[in-house]
């Protein structure tokens, strides 16, 4: 990569697996404790999309300064790379356009998380593609790191 865009990517990928990680490890975590499950249910749904947008923009964004600042394509750095963000990209666009609105919709059939029993239909099919949206975060957290040791073992 040349030294702007590298530095570029770089910075990007730092932001991307930093957001990732403060949202999943503190912001929410604190948020759950601070607050009664439905209220901090609501304050985490609302800041979400926000996250989704976040995480979709940033993977775009190293997709697109990978691609063109790359100075040496046929590295095998480079092709790894390229399957990892486009593993990153194809797994954001599901989470902001599929999975998420999926979730949203069937949190609004739940009044509430506290009072409505664990084994009603809308509470297992919000369980399961909550477990889904977890590891699909996980995904999106380890690919960054991946990228940034590729990035960072490629130059030496």
């Amino acid at each position: 990569m040349k030294n702007t865009g590298y530095f570029l990517y770089l910075l990007l990928l730092g932001i991307w697996t930093g957001g990732i990680f403060m949202f999943t490890f503190v912001v929410t975590p604190v948020i759950f404790k601070s607050f009664d499950r439905d209220l901090a249910g609501s304050i985490v749904g609302r800041l979400f999309p926000g996250y989704f947008f976040f995480t979709l923009v940033a993977v775009a964004l190293a997709a697109a300064l990978l691609f063109f600042a790359w100075s040496a394509r046929a590295e095998t750095a480079f092709r790894a790379s390229l399957v990892l963000v486009l593993i990153a990209l194809l797994t954001a666009l599901y989470t902001n356009f599929s999975l998420h609105p999926r979730m949203q919709s069937i949190k609004q059939e739940i009044t509430s998380f506290e009072q409505v029993l664990s084994d009603h239909p809308s509470r297992q099919a919000f369980r399961r593609l909550h477990a889904q949206s977890a590891v699909l975060n996980l995904v999106l957290l380890a690919d960054g790191v991946a990228l940034l040791a590729l990035a960072t073992l490629s130059r030496r």
